[in-house]
């Protein structure tokens, strides 16, 4: 038996008041389209066809990015439904050889394999032309209604063609399906536009394949539930914001507050690591065993090893080693990486730059386009000066050096292994192993200074009175 899936996400979703595609939108660090592809993943299908149109070419490789190589794409160039997207994708021969067709929705990230299997199961166990995924609402508003004789089958009406006595029906579709093909092909070519709002209906197809098999598996309405608008989309977020965070800490996370603390479904998080109050993970984000995140520390596409602490920062595309610390108050930009045990301390900017094994950046400085050995200590208020205003240059720091506080280094530059800069000195040539670099005018003591001061001050004062 070889199954397919197809993904509704041809539409722009006029109800967001958006010029991007309504698949596109990106709830709890995927987007809408991405969360169904992943509930999809798992189910080990013979093909998986996204049905585009609005900005195709985004949701297209927004598709393949999933990397899914069973994944194509169908182009309904004109939005005339949902039953004429599937006939498109018919008409296509994507599913020629194909047996059953699972057709799926591209806005609703609430979706779980679990919920897609039973209904494949559902579907097969009762040999049905048609299984329909449905769900019970207080409030049926906005969808279409199941209608039955008895307990079976006798098709689907959308809202705005119901009679006032079908919209009080509470069991409703969730435009979830899985169709016997080779019965579904006739169907399709006999839908016609009909209806209220002019387009071929996938639901007018359930009527005419009842008669050769139709049935019904139910889901939880928070799984299935659709994505419409952005308030929806919010209320989404938040709830797949609660499953990452479960299983996180069912997975052996400490998580101190989750009501409080973002993670993205990207992130990856080892066992014994914790996550503080105000902590946001996203994108790419791995985090280490018995690592600390937080308070309020934002980490995006960041590598944080075992055992290492990053507090009240920022850290963009950046690494920080084995039991190094970060923080507080340390901005960490693209390409800036420590080694074990390394420190960047608190108001410390650092972008494309290396802190080598055990080497302290503490407090208030700026690190560019620098390469720090191991065991150095860069002092207060130190300034890497990468930029001549035409190019970026390189400054290397070698093993076990002490640049002064309020040092600046202005590269191309190096200090070598073991030497010295002093306080307040502006560095602009190499310095040797060893040795000691001092960039200083003479101290002046003018004596008397303060006196002589306060007088002129007073008497300033006083030829300044009663002039207007």
């Amino acid at each position: 038996m070889t199954t397919a899936a197809v993904v509704l996400a041809a539409g722009q979703g006029t109800r967001f008041k958006s010029d991007r595609a309504k698949v596109l939108h990106a709830a709890a660090g995927r987007s809408m389209l991405r969360w169904v592809l992943e509930a999809l993943r798992p189910l080990a299908l013979e093909r998986i066809v996204v049905v585009i149109g609005h900005q195709g070419e985004d949701v297209a490789a927004e598709a393949e990015s999933a990397g899914i190589p069973a994944l194509v794409t169908v182009r309904q160039e004109h939005q005339n439904g949902t039953g004429h997207a599937v006939r498109m994708v018919s008409e296509a021969g994507v599913l020629d050889g194909i047996d059953d067709v699972l057709v799926v929705p591209g806005d609703a990230p609430l979706l779980t394999t679990d919920v897609l299997a039973a209904l494949l199961d559902g579907h097969r166990d009762r040999a049905a032309s048609v299984t329909l995924l449905t769900t019970q609402l207080a409030d049926p508003t906005g969808y279409g209604r199941v209608l039955r004789n008895g307990d079976a089958i006798a098709g689907v009406v959308e809202e705005r063609d119901a009679t006032d006595a079908e919209r009080a029906i509470t069991e409703v579709n969730t435009s979830m399906y899985v169709f016997d093909v080779e019965a579904l092909r006739p169907a399709l070519q006999a839908l016609t536009t009909d209806n209220a709002q002019g387009e071929e209906y996938l639901t007018d197809v359930v009527g005419p394949l009842a008669s050769a098999g139709a049935t019904t598996v139910s889901a939880p309405a928070e799984v299935v539930a659709g994505v419409n608008d952005r308030s929806q989309l919010a209320a989404a977020a938040s709830e797949l914001r609660r499953r990452i965070l479960n299983d996180h800490m069912v997975a052996g996370v400490t998580i101190v507050d989750p009501s409080s603390t973002y993670v993205g479904a990207e992130v990856r998080i080892e066992p014994d690591a914790t996550l503080l109050p105000g902590t946001h993970l996203e994108g790419a984000t791995a985090i280490g065993a018995g690592a600390a995140i937080g308070p309020d520390s934002r980490l995006v596409d960041a590598t944080v090893e075992a055992g290492a602490t990053v507090t009240y920062s920022v850290v963009l595309e950046a690494s920080v080693g084995p039991r190094a610390s970060v923080g507080p108050f340390a901005y960490l930009r693209p390409r800036a990486r420590l080694e074990q045990r390394a420190k960047v301390g608190a108001f410390v900017e650092m972008k494309n730059s290396t802190v080598g094994e055990g080497s302290k950046v503490p407090h208030l400085s700026y690190v560019g386009d620098t390469t720090i050995g191991r065991d150095a200590n860069i002092g207060a208020a130190t300034v890497t000066v990468n930029y001549d205003g035409f190019n970026k240059h390189r400054t290397v720091i070698g093993d076990g050096a002490r640049v002064g506080s309020d040092t600046m280094l202005v590269a191309p530059v190096t200090v070598g292994d073991h030497a010295y800069t002093g306080a307040g000195s502006v560095i602009t040539k190499d310095v040797p192993p060893g040795a000691l670099a001092v960039e200083r005018t003479e101290q002046r003591i003018i004596e008397g200074y303060a006196e002589r001061h306060r007088a002129r001050s007073t008497r300033d004062s006083a030829d300044g009175q009663g002039k207007a």
